[in-house]
This record gives structure tokens, C-alpha cells and sequence, in this order.
């Protein structure tokens, strides 16, 4: 059994977080809500449901987060042209992939809007299995996407390696009892994703790339070693 390597997908692999939250910024505005920018975007990477609790605050009427959230998809299609894949995300991928990684794409978007990100991203041939809203009834920091995830590589929790932006992406993972490495491209500082309990921090995944060697992600067979 191969060691998990399990990626987040928005602002890890594809620099999609501010679309996002100009598309939450324009879903909430069309039901009277205004807050700024930077207070949406510093929830970025929480599901839908607690990302509104985050914003708005959870003694709000809820009465009005379905259609908030269904705006919220409808406005971030619009950028499916425009979506693009970090320098590197591809060439990463395969090279954990050939040196032995199992390659999960952890995901929590729709799956027409994952299915856009994976055309943008061009790397299924190094991709072994993806999870979807489908497979999550608790968004991150809830650790279900990393189960999910973990579930479908087969792999244990000793046994992977999480790789996000954000930290709710390390909490997740810590949930999940995964390590988690983290990239600043998302938009979050590194005295965050540290404070989250980021395993190492880099500046994106072509930086990560550049110093695999050194990095907790250099070789997968020390993570199954003790499997019998």
C-alpha cells in the first residue's frame, strides 16, 4: 500500500481563492449583506455553512444560506474560463507520483465546479481519486474531507500527508491526525498556518517542488515502512 499524499485543490493547486471571494462578496451583496472583503477571504477554505457563520455570525437567520450558496456557485462559474493551475501543480503531482505517492485531490466543491478545476489543473494521469461535496457532511476545519479523503486512497492517517493554504486546511487535517504541509498562496500568512500546526510552510507549490527533497513529502515508503 502506497503512502497518501492528499491535496486541497483551491488556492493550493489553483490560484482560485480571491475568485472565490469575490463570488461570495457578490452572492452575499444580492441578499443585503456587505461585509469587507478581507473578513470573506479570511475564511476562504471553510465550507459553505460555516463560512456564512463565520461572516455573518451564527446567531443569523439562516433562513437565506441556501440560496447565498446557491448564488455562490452560480457566480463563481463565471470564472471556470479563467481558472489556471499554480506554475509547477501539474509537474508536482507527477513527481510524487513517480516516487511512489498515492495522489488524492481533497476536495469539497460541487462536482461541476471540480470537474472545471481538474480540466484547469491537467494533471489526471499523476491523480488516483478525488473527494467531492458528496463525500462530506461537515465542512473544514471539520476533519470529514480528510477522512474522505484518507478513505479513498487507503491509506491510514500515519500513512498521508495533507497539503493546504489555509488554516482551516490544517485543522482539518490535525482533526484527522495527518500532518499537514502548507503553501502561502492562498493568501494566509505563515504565522497562521504555523499557529494551525503546519508541519513546513512554503511559498507555493513550485517552491515546494524545488525543495522536495527536504521536505516531509521526499519519500513515501518511510510512511508505510511499519505497516505489516
Amino acid at each position: 500500500m502506497a503512502a497518501a499524499a492528499l491535496f486541497d485543490v483551491d488556492g493550493t493547486l489553483l490560484d482560485t481563492s480571491y475568485w472565490h471571494t469575490v463570488a461570495w462578496t457578490e452572492a452575499l451583496a444580492q441578499f443585503g449583506h456587505t461585509p469587507a472583503m478581507a473578513r470573506i477571504h479570511g475564511a476562504i477554505g471553510m465550507g459553505g455553512d460555516q463560512l456564512l457563520d463565520h461572516v455573518l455570525g451564527e446567531q443569523r437567520d439562516r433562513d437565506q444560506d441556501e440560496a447565498i450558496t446557491a448564488a455562490h456557485q452560480a457566480l463563481f462559474a463565471r470564472f471556470w474560463p479563467r481558472l489556471r493551475a499554480f506554475d509547477a501543480a501539474g509537474a508536482l503531482l507527477r513527481e510524487l507520483k513517480r516516487r511512489g505517492w498515492t495522489i488524492t485531490l481533497a476536495s469539497s466543491a460541487s462536482g461541476r465546479d471540480l470537474e472545471a478545476m481538474r480540466g484547469a489543473l491537467d494533471a489526471d494521469d499523476a491523480i488516483d481519486g478525488a473527494t467531492s461535496a458528496d463525500d462530506v457532511e461537515a465542512s473544514k476545519p471539520a476533519p470529514d474531507l480528510v477522512h474522505a479523503a484518507l478513505a479513498k486512497s487507503g491509506a491510514r492517517p500515519d500513512e498521508a500527508l495533507f497539503v493546504g493554504d489555509t488554516p482551516w486546511d490544517v485543522q482539518a487535517a490535525a482533526g484527522a491526525e495527518v500532518a499537514c504541509v502548507a503553501v502561502l498562496s492562498g493568501g494566509f500568512g505563515e504565522r497562521s498556518l504555523r499557529s494551525a500546526g503546519a508541519l513546513e510552510v512554503h511559498a507555493d507549490v513550485g517552491e515546494l517542488l524545488a525543495r522536495l527533497d527536504s521536505s516531509a513529502l521526499a519519500d513515501p515508503s518511510r510512511f508505510t515502512s511499519g505497516r505489516g
